[in-house]
């Protein structure tokens, strides 16, 4: 590496440390990890604001653990969503589709009005109580809003764009691949920061069915009056769900940039 190259290198790295140090969501992230590892320190902090409580911090599983759990339960379960709601929306915007978009757009647009609890409710009696009902609540509920942005992406191509690209002589593969999915990415990324954050928030709820999640504290708390349970967990989960928020908007400043 030349003399010249090195120097440059070598004065970018401030301006990256920099600009790594303004980021909004280093500083979440950091206050999120500080907080799940301190939480169970703070008795004295929460014995003093819930004077009534015996056990004023929740003490049964590490939050650190519970938070990586959580995030995991979230991670898999929108995985499973972004593939197959991509898949069903691709599927009915091709010719031996279009018969099922209109189910698809109504689906899409009436499932969340489908308490998350109920799908829970609904999984639990077929594969028992644990994370397996849970991933699989947490799947069909984040997969609404994937359809949808695929959905809605796709069919927010110009039409001009795809003719154009078809009397260049690609194929039908070709035009989705690289002119129809690059310009409905922005629309596709918005759909998927929407389901991976009502999981974020739904996998609390998740806990009802025995999975270990930031809403064990809140479901112990609710069952034993204690509002101090609540809060932490609370407190952790909303961290969570503005940390996943900002990575996301990151990611869609960049798609759109590139789009």
């Amino acid at each position: 590496m030349s003399e010249p190259l090195v120097i440059a290198v070598e004065a970018e790295r401030p301006r990256a440390v920099i600009g790594w140090l303004r980021d909004p969501l280093t500083w979440v992230v950091a206050l999120l990890l500080a907080l799940a590892m301190a939480l169970p320190h703070s008795q004295s902090f929460f014995g003093a604001m819930f004077p009534d409580q015996q056990l004023p911090v929740y003490l049964q599983e590490p939050f650190i653990a519970l938070l990586w759990q959580h995030l995991e339960l979230v991670v898999v379960s929108s995985a499973v969503a972004a593939v197959v709601g991509t898949g069903l929306g691709v599927a009915v915007t091709r010719p031996g589709g279009f018969a099922f978009a209109p189910l698809a757009h109504t689906l899409a647009s009436a499932g969340q009005t489908f308490p998350p609890i109920a799908v829970l409710a609904l999984a639990v009696p077929m594969v028992g109580f644990g994370e397996l009902p849970a991933l699989i609540a947490l799947a069909l509920y984040g997969l609404l809003p994937v359809l949808q942005g695929t959905l809605s992406g796709l069919g927010s191509v110009p039409r001009g764009a795809i003719v154009s690209a078809r009397a260049m002589g690609m194929s039908a593969r070709q035009v989705l691949r690289q002119v129809e999915m690059p310009l409905a990415l922005p629309v596709w990324v918005a759909g998927v920061r929407t389901s991976v954050i009502i999981n974020v928030g739904t996998a609390a709820i998740a806990s009802t069915v025995g999975a270990k999640t930031l809403g064990s504290p809140i479901i112990v708390g609710l069952s034993g009056f204690n509002t101090a349970y609540v809060l932490q967990g609370a407190i952790l989960v909303g961290m969570l769900a503005v940390a996943v928020d900002l990575a996301f908007e990151r990611l869609a400043r960049r798609v759109a940039w590139q789009a």
